[in-house]
């Protein structure tokens, strides 16, 4: 394909989401601050970029998949960030789960440079990302959704388009507020289930399937039951989410308490070293 994408942060599931691009033959540059992390998908065919600028300069599309709002406001608003070195016509995909509002601001600033950008957060952890089955929730112009399906299906299945600039951020909220309570639950249970002397492993093979089964019952709580407490999907990156929501909430007027306990939860977790584990180590405290 003569389309060349940019993609911007290979961690725990930026590196298989960049190699579906690139094995369904997409030109492909990358970049991130840690070059060794690269090393894998450059040996499989992918061009190592020195800098932002470097890449967007030559990239008809850029992917960003990095840590928190911070790090996106930097890569995007600096003078050696993406909007300052984008090519003229193209497109900035932001698939970090960030703010509503900077979405819109990265949004409206594109569109100042000749461009235009998407919010594309993303939900599935590293086996969604490493099996091109993530659920991806699309803010922006839908005639820029419509021309980049084609990628998004490379990396996901369940795609949907939610509205504009900022939307797929606040749709990536919803799913956060959710898979909190899954979260909890899981663990809850499965305490429980010990405490009362039950076989977990029996326990967890009836109510996954039950009225109560969820993707975490399904795929994070044999983790939980295998002491694999490895990071699909960080402890602090899940913190900063629901500081995000209880923040864009706030902004409404609205209160979400079930969030506001989760959270509390995963701050007790993470004072207790745990911040870079993976989510299902919130187990760890019913242990």
């Amino acid at each position: 394909m003569s389309t060349t994408v940019g993609f911007i942060g290979i961690g725990v599931m930026g590196k298989s989401m960049a190699k579906h691009i690139l094995d369904q033959g997409y030109q492909v540059l990358v970049y991130t601050r840690t070059k060794a992390k690269a090393d894998d998908i450059v040996a499989s065919g992918a061009k190592w970029k020195e800098s932002v600028p470097e890449l967007a300069a030559e990239a008809d599309v850029v992917i960003t998949m990095i840590g928190y709002p911070q790090d996106v406001e930097e890569v995007y608003f600096s003078k050696n960030g993406l909007l300052a070195h984008m090519k003229d016509g193209a497109t900035l995909i932001d698939m970090t789960t960030s703010k509503p509002s900077l979405a819109k601001k990265i949004a409206e600033a594109a569109k100042e440079k000749s461009g235009s950008a998407l919010d594309a957060p993303v939900s599935g952890g590293d086996v969604g990302a490493r099996n091109a089955k993530l659920t991806i929730m699309i803010g922006g112009e839908q005639r820029d959704y419509e021309k980049w399906l084609p990628l998004f299906e490379t990396m996901g299945e369940n795609i949907q388009y939610q509205g504009p600039a900022g939307s797929g951020q606040h749709a990536k909220m919803c799913n956060q507020i959710a898979v909190a309570a899954s979260m909890i639950g899981a663990a809850e249970a499965l305490g429980y289930a010990k405490e009362a002397g039950l076989d977990q492993e029996k326990v967890l093979k009836s109510i996954s399937t039950g009225a109560g089964g969820s993707w975490t019952l399904q795929n994070l709580a044999p983790r939980m039951l295998n002491d694999d407490f490895a990071p699909g999907f960080y402890v602090k990156h899940f913190i900063k989410d629901m500081e995000i929501a209880i923040d864009e909430s706030e902004n409404m007027e609205k209160n979400i308490p079930g969030l506001e306990l989760v959270k509390s939860l995963y701050d007790q977790l993470a004072e207790q070293g745990e911040e870079n584990s993976g989510t299902q180590s919130i187990y760890k405290l019913w242990q």
